[in-house]
C-alpha cells in the first residue's frame, strides 16, 4: 500500500514536470495525453487505497524526518484515512476529467504545454494538502495550491482589461493577484493557529495534537479555532474574503472547474472537517456556531447575487460560494460527515456545470452574457443534457428517497439545521434552496431555450468534440447516482468522524421537511420556466430598481474594497515611489555615487607622469602631515 500511496501522490508531479520540459515548444498533444494518463493512474491508485481503508484500515507512511531543531521534530509523513482518501478519490477523478477536457478546450492555445504543467502541479499540491499527516505538511500543500491558482487564474496574463456588459473591467493578472493577496491575508491567520497549537502541544502531528486538546485551556482552544478558521475563510471564500472567487473566472474554464469544484475552494471545509476534534470541544462551541451562521449567511448572500447575474461562469461561481456556505453550516453544526458528503457530491455536478459552460463559451466565441445566447439546445444537445442534469442535482430535486446527488446531500444539511433547533438557519437554507433552483434554471433557459439572440452575429455554435463529451459522462453519472451512497458513506466515514444522528422527532417528520425543500426547489424552477422558457423578457424598470442594482453590483462590496484598500494603497505606493524612493533613497544613493565619481575624476588629475608634479604633491603632503601631527600634539598636551 505504501507504493500505491506514493503513486497516487507523485503521479501528478511527474506529469507537471513532463509538461514543463516542453513548455516553450509548440503545442504537443502528447503532453495532454501523458498528463491525463498520469492523473488517471493517480485516480486508480486512490480508488484501490479507498478499498483498502474501507476493508483493512488507514495507511500511515513517514517518508523522512523533515524538520529537526531542538525539541522540534516534524516528519514528512502522509496519512490515508477515511477523510483523506475520500478527498483523494474526488480530487483525482475530477482532475482526470478536467485534464482530458482541457486537451480539447485548450487545443488552439499557444501555451498548451505550460497550461498542463500548471494544472498537474495544482493537483499535486492539493494531494499534499489532503494526504499530509500534520498541520505543517497541510500548510505546504495549502500554499502550493495558492501559487498554482495564481498561475492558472492569470494564465492569460497578456490579456488587457476588457470592459464587458456582464462583469467589471478586470484582467486575468488583476484577478490572479486579488486571489493571491486575499488568501495570503487569511493564511496569516492559519499560520498563527498552527503556531498556537505547536507552542501548546509540542507537535503538529494530527493524532498528537488532537490527543492533547483536553489538556489545553479554553482561551488557547478558542484562539486556535478562530485562527484556523480565518485561513479557511480565505481559501473557501467566505465573507468578507469572498470577492476573489467570482473574479477568478478570468482564468480558463477548466481552471474554474478544477478550483471551484473539488480542490482549492473546498480546502477550507476540509480543514474544519480534519480539525473536528478541536471544533467539537465544548469551549469552542460558540466558534462552531459562528461558522454555521456565517456559512448560512454566505449561502443566501451568494445566491441573491446569482439571481441577477448575466455572466455564465460567474453565476456558477456564485453557486459554488453558496454551496460552500451550506458545507460550513453543516460542519459548524457538528455534522462533519454530512459536510464531507456534500463536498464530494457537489464536486461532481459543479464540475459538470463548469465544463458545460466551457462548451457553451467554446461554441459562442467566448461570449459570456446569457442575455446574448438562446436556442442552443438544438445544436448542443449533449451539453444541454449535462447542464440540465447538473442543475437538477444542484437544485436538490427528488422525492420519496429517489433523486439526484444534491437531493441527498444538501437536504441533509437543511435537516441538520432543523434538528439542532436553529430554525432561523433552517428557514434561510430552505429559501436559499428555492433561489438556487431559480437561478440555475434561469441560466439553462436563457442559454438553451427561446430565440437565437446571437442570430445577427457571425457566431455559428456547435457542440464540443465527442471525446470531450464522453470524458464528461462520469461526472454526469455521478451527479445522478452519488446520493444513493449516502448511507454507505455514513458508515464508512463515521469510523473516524463523529456520528451525527437525527433525533427521533426529526426522523419522524423527515419526509415533511423534505417536501418543504422540494416545494421551494420546484417553485424556483417553475418560476424560472414561466419567466424565461420562451426567451428573454427584460424589464427596464426592474433592472433600474435599487435592489436589482444592489445585487448586480454585488452589494457594492468590490467598489467599497477598491475605495478603502486598493486606491489608498495605490496612492501610498505612488507617494513612496515618487517621494521616498526617488527623492530620498535614490537621491542619497546617487549622491554618494556622484561624490565618489567626482572625487575619482579630481584625483585622476594627479597622475600626470611629470616628476616635478609628483615632487610638489609629495611636499604638500609632508607639510600637511606635519600640520596634523602638530595639532594632534597640542591637543594631547592640552588634555594632560
Amino acid at each position: 500500500m505504501e507504493n500505491l500511496l506514493y503513486i497516487a501522490l507523485f503521479s501528478p508531479l511527474v506529469g507537471s514536470l513532463f509538461a514543463a520540459l516542453f513548455a516553450m515548444s509548440p503545442k504537443n498533444i502528447i503532453t495532454g495525453i501523458v498528463t491525463s494518463a498520469l492523473l488517471l493512474i493517480s485516480f486508480i491508485a486512490s480508488a484501490i487505497l479507498f478499498e483498502h481503508v474501507m476493508t483493512v484500515g488507514a495507511v500511515h507512511v513517514t517518508m523522512m524526518d523533515w524538520i529537526m531543531a531542538g525539541d522540534m521534530l516534524i516528519p514528512f509523513g502522509f496519512l490515508v484515512d477515511q477523510i483523506s482518501v475520500t478527498m483523494m478519490v474526488v480530487v483525482t477523478l475530477v482532475s482526470t476529467v478536467v485534464h482530458i477536457y482541457s486537451i480539447g478546450y485548450m487545443d488552439h492555445d499557444k501555451s498548451f504545454n505550460r497550461f498542463f504543467s500548471y494544472l498537474s502541479a495544482f493537483v499535486f499540491s492539493m494531494m499534499v494538502l489532503v494526504m499530509s499527516d500534520n498541520f505543517l505538511g497541510l500548510f505546504i500543500g495549502w500554499e502550493g495550491v495558492g501559487v498554482c491558482s495564481w498561475l492558472l487564474i492569470g494564465f492569460w496574463y497578456h490579456k488587457e482589461d476588457v470592459s464587458r456588459d456582464v462583469n467589471p473591467s478586470i484582467s486575468p493578472s488583476w484577478a490572479a493577484n486579488e486571489a493571491f493577496i486575499m488568501n495570503r491575508i487569511a493564511d496569516l491567520g492559519m499560520l498563527i493557529g498552527i503556531f498556537i497549537l505547536y507552542w501548546n502541544t509540542g507537535s503538529l502531528q494530527y493524532d498528537v495534537v488532537f490527543a492533547a486538546l483536553p489538556n489545553l485551556s479554553d482561551g488557547i482552544l478558542v484562539a486556535a479555532a478562530i485562527a484556523l478558521f480565518v485561513g479557511a475563510m480565505g481559501k473557501s471564500a467566505q465573507f468578507p474574503l469572498h470577492t476573489w472567487l467570482t473574479d477568478a473566472m478570468e482564468g480558463p474554464t477548466p481552471v474554474s472547474a478544477l478550483i471551484h469544484a473539488a480542490t482549492m475552494v473546498t480546502a477550507g471545509v476540509f480543514l474544519i472537517i480534519r480539525a473536528n476534534p478541536l471544533y467539537a470541544m465544548e469551549a469552542v462551541e460558540w466558534v462552531s456556531y459562528f461558522i454555521a451562521s456565517l456559512g448560512t449567511f454566505v449561502a443566501i448572500f451568494a445566491a441573491s447575487m446569482a439571481l441577477v447575474c448575466r455572466d455564465l461562469k460567474r453565476i456558477i461561481a456564485f453557486s459554488t460560494l453558496s454551496q460552500l456556505g451550506y458545507m460550513f453550516a453543516a460542519a459548524g453544526l457538528g455534522a462533519y460527515w454530512i459536510a464531507l458528503f456534500h463536498l464530494a457530491a457537489h464536486a461532481f455536478f459543479k464540475a459538470l456545470l463548469f465544463l458545460g459552460a466551457g462548451n457553451v463559451m467554446h461554441a459562442m466565441n467566448d461570449e459570456l452574457d446569457i442575455f446574448k445566447m438562446g436556442g442552443l439546445k438544438k445544436v448542443m444537445r449533449w451539453t444541454y443534457l449535462y447542464m440540465g442534469l447538473a442543475s437538477l442535482a444542484l437544485s436538490g430535486i427528488g422525492i420519496a428517497g429517489v433523486g439526484l446527488a444534491g437531493y441527498f446531500s444538501k437536504d441533509a444539511i437543511i435537516e441538520t439545521a432543523f434538528n439542532e433547533q436553529n430554525y432561523i438557519l433552517w428557514i434561510i437554507l430552505i429559501v436559499t434552496a428555492g433561489m438556487t433552483a431559480f437561478y440555475s434554471f434561469r441560466q439553462v433557459f436563457l442559454t438553451f431555450h427561446g430565440s437565437k439572440r446571437y442570430a445577427d452575429t457571425e457566431i455559428h455554435p456547435h457542440d464540443m468534440y465527442k471525446y470531450v463529451l464522453i470524458a464528461m459522462s462520469p461526472l454526469a453519472i455521478l451527479a445522478v447516482i452519488a446520493g444513493f451512497f449516502k448511507g454507505w458513506f455514513e458508515e464508512f466515514v463515521t469510523v473516524l468522524l463523529p456520528a451525527y444522528k437525527m433525533s427521533e422527532e426529526t426522523h419522524h417528520i423527515a419526509w415533511i421537511l423534505g417536501l418543504v425543500v422540494i416545494a421551494f426547489a420546484v417553485g424556483g424552477i417553475v418560476l424560472a420556466y414561466i419567466k424565461y422558457n420562451k426567451g428573454l423578457k427584460r424589464n427596464e424598470e426592474l433592472e433600474n430598481s435599487l435592489v436589482y442594482r444592489l445585487l448586480s453590483n454585488q452589494y457594492y462590496i468590490p467598489q467599497l474594497y477598491d475605495k478603502i484598500f486598493s486606491k489608498p494603497y495605490a496612492a501610498f505606493s505612488r507617494f513612496s515611489w515618487l517621494t521616498l524612493d526617488q527623492k530620498i533613497v535614490d537621491a542619497t544613493v546617487d549622491g554618494i555615487g556622484n561624490m565618489i565619481k567626482t572625487g575619482g575624476d579630481n584625483t585622476r588629475k594627479i597622475q600626470t607622469g611629470n616628476l616635478s608634479d609628483y615632487l610638489r604633491w609629495m611636499a604638500r603632503g609632508v607639510v600637511l602631515l606635519v600640520i596634523v601631527a602638530f595639532i594632534s600634539h597640542q591637543l594631547s598636551q592640552g588634555a594632560n
